[in-house]
């Protein structure tokens, strides 16, 4: 999403509903990675600072940005976490799929060995190429429910409010700096957003180089 499709969504009247939407979908569809959780939250938070709104549009309520921004990122975390457990084995069982590669439900394994359950689930709403996968893997590798949605309320709460509240109060320290170079302050985020996407792709195809 670029930075003009950004401004665009969320100076129209829809804005909450893409916001909570696109957060729903990246946190809990494991085919859909890549949507600019941790952009939008930033540049909502700069919004209801005032900073980025086009004349004659309102300000986005902090408060119900705030609220509505963890609850859908935690529905969208249980739906994954639900698919995985019931379908996950299922999908994820092709040697060789290009999307659902069984590969990543070792990966996965490790990443969750390596850290501990609730550690890895909280550390993965914070990295975009595990944000989206992290939530249905942890179906698959059968993390309790109820271990699973604590520790998703945890993390969901802790992404959203620092990501939100963080550039609520940069907007409203720094408003005409940030005003200024708002443009050069998005693209700059999008792309260290992007930055782990762009690793796991070239990764991937070194590797595919190598075993070709």
């Amino acid at each position: 999403m670029s930075f003009i499709s950004v401004t665009t969504a969320l100076n129209s009247n829809f804005a909450l509903i893409i916001i909570f939407a696109i957060l729903a979908l990246e946190t809990g569809l494991p085919l859909i990675i890549g949507l600019p959780g941790d952009t939008l939250l930033i540049s909502a938070g700069l919004f209801a600072s005032g900073i980025g709104v086009e004349a004659g549009h309102h300000h986005l309520n902090i408060t119900i940005v705030a609220l509505g921004a963890p609850i859908a990122a935690i529905i969208g975390s249980q739906f994954g976490h639900w698919l995985g457990w019931k379908y996950g084995i299922r999908i994820f069982s092709r040697e060789g799929s290009k999307f659902f590669d069984p590969g990543k439900i070792r990966s996965a394994e490790k990443y969750i060995t390596k850290y501990g359950q609730g550690r890895a689930i909280v550390l993965g709403r914070f990295i975009p190429v595990i944000r989206g996968l992290i939530n249905p893997l942890s179906g698959i590798i059968r993390v309790p429910f109820k271990k699973f949605a604590f520790w998703n309320v945890v993390g969901a709460i802790f992404w959203t409010q620092i990501l939100i509240w963080g550039a609520y109060a940069a907007g409203n320290t720094f408003a005409n700096t940030i005003s200024k170079y708002l443009t050069d302050i998005i693209i700059v985020i999008a792309g260290i957003t992007v930055l782990p996407i762009i690793f796991e792709v070239f990764k991937e195809w070194r590797t595919r180089k190598h075993l070709s």
